[in-house]
């Protein structure tokens, strides 16, 4: 999808528009577009200040801006004490950064692709670059496309998510859409932590039936009966002294919660319990 939007592959059918202009056709060059990669796309025997000036040095931005825009984004990923070192001196967490402000340093571009960016970067400067970035997005109304296979940074950094599975758009929306309303088993296994327990079931009106288990829908609309997938958030999921029995197998304790894992009818499903449950 990236590389389509980039220009690097043609579409087999319909249109690429940026903002309502068809660039099918133009050349990636044409399209003026920002890449930032996986890995670190930088250049080692320039300092780290002219790795950032070298894209608007291209565009023959005056020398006073380049300054400007340089050390604005220098100071936006911490890099201004290194302005002046080698790029080959940095670890590969400071010269994904580089590659990171390359993106981010021209203020002309028509989109900002950016294929899984911060694999590379320590937990903590990855929590801050997330945010950094959205604050740029709403500052200055930056369209970026971001490819993650990490949930929390989906949810956390989009407007809206675009979910791929095996090579199919299978549903766009915003993040509480996503979590709220999965149009497809994989959104709702995949957006959560952990995942929806997804279970199958048949339908009768609006009782889904789990084995020798009755379960009421009340709120669902009518559908046919028949085999249908019965989604339930972990998060929604009471542990009691009545209702459905199940046979506890495993209790993982990962900070402000634990999560049960048990056995219903032959299925595992999940529950979040609150740390002080027992």
């Amino acid at each position: 999808l990236l590389n389509i939007i980039s220009g690097l592959l043609s579409p087999s059918h319909g249109q690429l528009l940026f903002n309502g202009r068809n660039v099918t056709n133009l050349s990636t060059q044409e399209r003026n577009i920002a890449q930032v990669f996986q890995f670190p796309v930088i250049y080692d025997t320039m300092t780290v200040y002219d790795n950032l000036a070298f894209p608007l040095r291209n565009r023959r931005v005056p020398e006073a801006d380049v300054d400007r825009k340089v050390r604005e984004t220098l100071d936006m990923i911490d890099l201004a004490s290194m302005a002046n070192r080698k790029a080959r001196r940095l670890t590969a967490d400071q010269k994904q950064k580089i590659s990171l402000g390359r993106g981010l340093v021209r203020s002309d571009v028509n989109a900002i692709l950016f294929d899984e960016p911060l694999t590379v970067i320590d937990p903590h400067m990855k929590w801050v670059l997330r945010s950094q970035l959205k604050q740029l997005h709403r500052r200055f109304g930056y369209t970026m496309v971001y490819v993650t296979h990490d949930q929390t940074e989906a949810l956390t950094f989009a407007d809206r998510v675009v979910v791929m599975y095996d090579g199919e758009i299978v549903q766009i929306g915003t993040p509480a859409e996503l979590f709220e309303r999965p149009r497809h088993t994989f959104v709702g296994y995949f957006i959560g932590s952990p995942g929806m327990n997804v279970l199958p079931v048949a339908l009768e009106g609006r009782t889904a039936l789990l084995g020798s288990q009755r379960i009421e829908l009340p709120g669902a609309p009518k559908a046919e009966a028949g085999p249908v997938e019965l989604g339930i958030r972990p998060e929604y999921v009471r542990l009691g002294r009545e209702g459905m029995a199940v046979s506890v197998s495993k209790v993982e304790d990962v900070g402000r919660h634990k999560v049960v894992r048990a056995n219903l009818e032959g299925k595992e499903i999940a529950a979040v319990i609150g740390e002080d449950d027992e």
